[in-house]
């Protein structure tokens, strides 16, 4: 739902987290319920005095897969005809600038995705495309790592919960941005600072209202829920020891996180 324009984000500030709006001044603190009743108290703090968190506690995080018209093209994969998705741990969410490492126990493949991420603002079941909107309460940027290796290790199960599921291995953020129109938006990730996707939010096989409204045909979702909606083109390898990736979206921001190999 298109509106006021404003940015979301969750903090840790001497000790104690809490969560406000950034502005040309740094963050409007407010109290109460990010998802709820909230107010501003009247302070503001300086980016440089907070420890940045995720900016919200799904309960779940749902992540799509195969909902690019190009990268299904591109996979020579066939567009399905509802959402394929799956359930990601929650323990793997990640900070904005939080180092990620590949675990000790694997060597194989890591690769970004940045994608757009759909953040619940009420409880959702069984509602259509037409009143989704009224039900997202804004998006944020996210980054889908997955371990590809663990992936396909067994013919016979393809381990998407655990690929995908690794601590930290979600990380999304700065902030969750209102009163957006997610059709006009264009995701790019920025590996070691060269740009290896770049592609518009309009090109997916079902739109962030479809994806809400069938979703909650299947699960309630609640305050806070993630849907991570698929990744397109340009999806690759983190083969350096230090890896830099930045998945922005202009009108949203920018997430950068260093994974090390």
């Amino acid at each position: 739902m298109t509106g006021e324009i404003r940015k979301w984000l969750r903090f840790r500030n001497n000790g104690a987290t809490s969560f406000g709006t950034l502005t040309s001044s740094g963050i409007s603190v407010h109290e109460g319920e990010m998802f709820g009743r909230h107010a501003a108290t009247g302070r503001t703090l300086a980016l440089s005095e907070v420890e940045l968190l995720a900016p919200c506690a799904p309960s779940k995080i749902v992540a799509l897969w195969n909902n690019s018209h190009a990268l299904a093209a591109k996979l020579n994969q066939p567009e399905p005809p509802e959402p394929l998705y799956l359930l990601k741990a929650t323990t793997s969410i990640a900070a904005p600038g939080a180092v990620i490492r590949r675990p000790s126990y694997y060597d194989g493949k890591t690769t970004y995705e940045g994608e757009l991420g759909i953040v619940i603002g009420r409880t959702c079941a069984r509602v259509s495309p037409g009143e989704a909107d009224s039900f997202i309460f804004g998006y944020t940027c996210v980054n889908d790592i997955t371990a590809n290796d663990i992936l396909t290790s067994d013919p016979t199960f393809p381990q998407w919960a655990r690929a995908k599921g690794i601590d930290d291995y979600g990380p999304f953020g700065p902030v969750i941005t209102t009163g957006l129109d997610p059709a006009k938006l264009v995701v790019r990730t920025i590996l070691n600072g060269a740009e290896r996707q770049n592609y518009p939010i309009s090109d997916m096989i079902f739109s962030a209202q479809e994806l809400v409204s069938r979703i909650s045909h299947d699960m309630t979702l609640l305050p806070g829920d993630l849907i991570a909606v698929g990744t397109s083109v340009g999806v690759g390898v983190m083969k350096e020891p230090v890896n830099t990736v930045t998945v922005a979206i202009d009108g949203i921001g920018e997430l950068t996180n260093e994974f090390r190999l």
